[in-house]
């Protein structure tokens, strides 16, 4: 996922103390590949168990999806998704070190159909989108109100296809506070202080 836009001054400094850990990618051609990311404050990689059921969720559709993960940090979601069938992956993340790192991460895989964009999501939905995504991946920073604020631009953008899926994390004690009328809930699970939910989009 991906950073609020405001950073320290000193990230340049910062940059050289971030320690590294490891992904590792459940399923798919690429299964049990572990690669590389960045800890970064506020990036907290979507857990196996949690990937593990969205995925079975989404197996009927997965294969030749064109996904978009929103606040990607260290891609779990979107590489997953490309790993198991997904015909393309763009990635839109902030942290311009761990969109470095993920383009490296893209290029050992050899992933050609993935594609990383850096900036803020905000700034992303402000472009008119060519083609509607079908499906779009939202892990946001917590307590943040971003989703708030992204869900209606997705909605009106046309980012989503008719019949595709949005998956949304978010803190269980702040659900959305609004929804597009033609999203419906497909499915939604708890994990400790984590909700999940998988949305439909119907027809506008």
């Amino acid at each position: 996922m991906a950073r609020p836009p405001s950073r320290p001054a000193r990230a340049a400094k910062q940059h050289t103390a971030r320690q590294e850990s490891k992904l590792r990618l459940i399923a798919g051609v690429w299964r049990s590949r572990r690669l590389t990311f960045e800890e970064i404050p506020g990036l907290r990689p979507t857990p196996d168990r949690v990937r593990e059921t969205l995925f079975n969720w989404l197996a009927p559709t997965i294969a030749g999806a064109r996904c978009l993960d929103l606040f990607a940090g260290s891609g779990a979601l979107g590489l997953e998704a490309l790993s198991r069938g997904a015909s393309e992956a763009f990635f839109v993340e902030y942290d311009a070190s761990a969109a470095r790192i993920l383009r490296k991460n893209l290029e050992l895989l050899g992933a050609t159909t993935g594609q990383v964009w850096t900036g803020d999501a905000l700034q992303y939905l402000a472009q008119p989108a060519a083609r509607p995504f079908d499906i779009v991946f939202l892990d946001p920073p917590f307590r943040a109100g971003w989703l708030d604020r992204i869900l209606p631009l997705l909605e009106s953008g046309n980012w989503v296809a008719p019949g595709g899926y949005i998956y949304v994390e978010y803190e269980k004690e702040t659900a959305p506070s609004t929804l597009p009328t033609t999203w419906i809930s497909h499915r939604q699970k708890e994990a400790g202080q984590l909700r999940y939910q998988l949305f439909r989009r119907t027809a506008p």
